[in-house]
């Protein structure tokens, strides 16, 4: 009798391990899903936006990144979730990213396998807050406002970041061909 009762805690057991797992495998899929819903959402901008630009060359009329600015909006915030969903998908799978090669590691390693970068440990720091005074709103609403100004002035989006290293590239990156190309 104890043998049984043994073997069907085992039971129990590896049901609800595979029961843990095909849950998690089922919620990484449905994330998966809508993160591809996503990219084919920014991958239908980047086409919108090649429309606009070749319609206002056809047109010989100024391209400014104030007419695309609202997709590129569209594509910050989209990318963000994206990244909020990778994300998640590393949490269900134990994993982190390596900031150095961006590899998918445990979470539990100190160096990366693959460049052997060491790993920052993710220990979260309890903040104790204190009471706010009149001041200290005061303050930190001219903080933000400040950082709002700094923000706005020296971001750029994402658009305009890859035109200007299309525009400026990396000197070290040019082949002698491309050099060669760049005299005609």
């Amino acid at each position: 009798m104890d043998f049984f009762d043994k073997l069907g805690k085992k039971a129990s057991e590896a049901y609800k391990v595979t029961a843990d797992k095909t849950g998690k495998i089922a919620k990484e899929t449905k994330l998966k899903f809508k993160m591809g819903e996503l990219k084919s959402k920014i991958e239908d901008i980047y086409e919108e936006i090649g429309k606009k630009v070749y319609e206002k060359h056809v047109q010989k009329e100024e391209i400014s990144t104030n007419d695309l600015l609202e997709e590129c909006k569209q594509i910050d915030e989209m990318s963000e979730k994206i990244e909020k969903i990778r994300q998640e998908c590393l949490e269900l799978k134990d994993k982190k990213q390596c900031p150095k090669c961006f590899k998918e590691i445990d979470k539990n390693m100190k160096f990366c396998p693959e460049c052997g970068a060491k790993q920052e440990d993710e220990k979260e720091v309890e903040v104790l807050a204190k009471p706010e005074t009149k001041e200290d709103n005061v303050a930190s609403e001219e903080s933000k406002e400040r950082e709002i100004t700094e923000e706005s002035t020296e971001s750029q989006t994402n658009l305009e970041k890859t035109t200007e290293v299309e525009i400026n590239p990396d000197p070290q990156n040019i082949t002698e061909e491309e050099m060669k190309n760049i005299g005609q």
